[in-house]
């Protein structure tokens, strides 16, 4: 380890070793890049996500509390229908209309049962497709959840109910246009059927099944964006960090952590994901037209080009907007471009820079190249550097 990175580690942990943690101070410190070692990442990324408070003496307490939190809504929206299924027909006669699964009731238990299904059913498809590059998502956890895996409970889980159900996950229309209509050249294309996986043995799951846990409570807690395709790519940066933190007592909370910093962030975010406000101030649209003015601001020559070709930033920028550039580069990296974005002041200001940099970046190649040519540059980016990017959009910023 040189001695510059030793100085930095050391940067941080006597700014976090404060009883009240100057938040500027972290910022500053966190949007240059945070080491990995000593969980270092974990902890800045939950205080900069606004899941622990500054002052660290209600941090054990609030803790405690969340995981809780987490636990109750796992036993309410995922082990209490598993069972009420399971139950279903052991004594028939305690059925009534209300309990019975075919109660043409649009408020009825079963019906809510049967449309959670269309919506899991989305998301198990979009979590097995995670970093396909990487084995990470589909090696086992090493802390599964014993709630769900204890061999003593004999309900329906969320595997059991993928595996059982016949609906077709392409009755799910809440997919955002343009979100995974182009496939990015890092993620290869995933196994088509369940069958296609390795089948853990009992008792234990993949770190693929915890997200899809996660993404599932999220969906049953905010009906009214559910899940929408896009939220695994959000998440899955989110997980991984927290279930590689080299502290254990840290790791083994991962799926319960990464829950409540993914509904915050989800809070900063969820308007990219809803339809109905593309066109409003809040609205990605908005977001994207802010990339074209800062570019015009930036390089009026570039800008000129993309408007003649009518290139418009829905082509490319939507993607890079709306995952926070998940899927243009490879996890570590994107990880790293994180840092810098959770650590700004005004919340994804920066994230406009960095859309603006990756394209003066590219400046010769796309003054010279054709509209077929400028769209393949902008779907499929070429460079991998994101030092170089980062160090771009912070030149970007300081020369306002």
């Amino acid at each position: 380890m040189s001695s510059l990175h030793k100085s930095r580690i050391a940067e941080f942990q006597d700014v976090l070793g404060d009883p009240k943690i100057v938040l500027q101070k972290l910022r500053e410190l966190c949007f240059s890049g945070i080491p990995f070692d000593g969980g270092l990442r974990c902890l800045c990324w939950k205080i900069l996500l606004n899941y622990l408070p500054v002052e660290k003496a209600l941090w054990s307490t609030l803790l405690k509390k969340q995981r809780e939190l987490y636990s109750q809504f796992l036993k309410e929206m995922i082990i209490q229908p598993g069972i009420a299924k399971a139950n279903l027909g052991v004594s028939r006669e305690d059925v009534t209309l209300e309990d019975h699964p075919l109660n043409p009731n649009p408020d009825s238990r079963w019906n809510t049962y049967f449309k959670d299904n269309e919506v899991l059913l989305q998301i198990d498809k979009d979590v097995r497709r995670l970093y396909p590059d990487m084995a990470f998502f589909q090696r086992p956890t090493d802390y599964p959840c014993l709630l769900i895996l204890d061999p003593q409970n004999e309900f329906e889980t969320l595997r059991k109910r993928v595996e059982q159900t016949t609906l077709k996950s392409q009755t799910v229309a809440r997919n955002r246009s343009g979100v995974t209509n182009v496939s990015s050249p890092l993620k290869t294309s995933a196994p088509n059927s369940l069958s296609e996986y390795e089948v853990l043995p009992n008792g234990c799951e993949a770190h693929w099944e915890v997200v899809e846990r996660i993404l599932f409570i999220y969906a049953k807690l905010n009906p009214g964006i559910a899940y929408v395709q896009g939220m695994n790519e959000i998440v899955g940066p989110l997980y991984y960090t927290f279930a590689t933190d080299p502290n254990g007592d840290w790791k083994e909370h991962a799926e319960a952590d990464t829950f409540f910093c993914f509904t915050n962030l989800m809070a900063e975010i969820r308007d990219n994901f809803i339809k109905s406000l593309d066109d409003s101030q809040c609205g990605i649209t908005y977001k994207m037209e802010k990339v074209y003015s800062t570019l015009k601001e930036k390089d009026v020559e570039l800008y000129l080009k993309l408007q003649e070709q009518n290139i418009k930033p829905q082509f490319f920028a939507f993607r890079w907007l709306t995952l926070l550039l998940s899927q243009e580069f490879l996890l570590p990296d994107v990880i790293r471009i994180w840092d810098s974005l959770f650590a700004d002041d005004n919340r994804f200001d920066f994230l406009l820079l960095v859309c603006c940099a990756m394209l003066t970046l590219i400046r010769d190649q796309l003054l010279e190249g054709d509209f077929t040519l400028n769209m393949r540059l902008l779907q499929d980016y070429p460079i991998s550097d994101v030092h170089l990017i980062l160090k771009k959009a912070k030149e970007l910023q300081d020369s306002k």
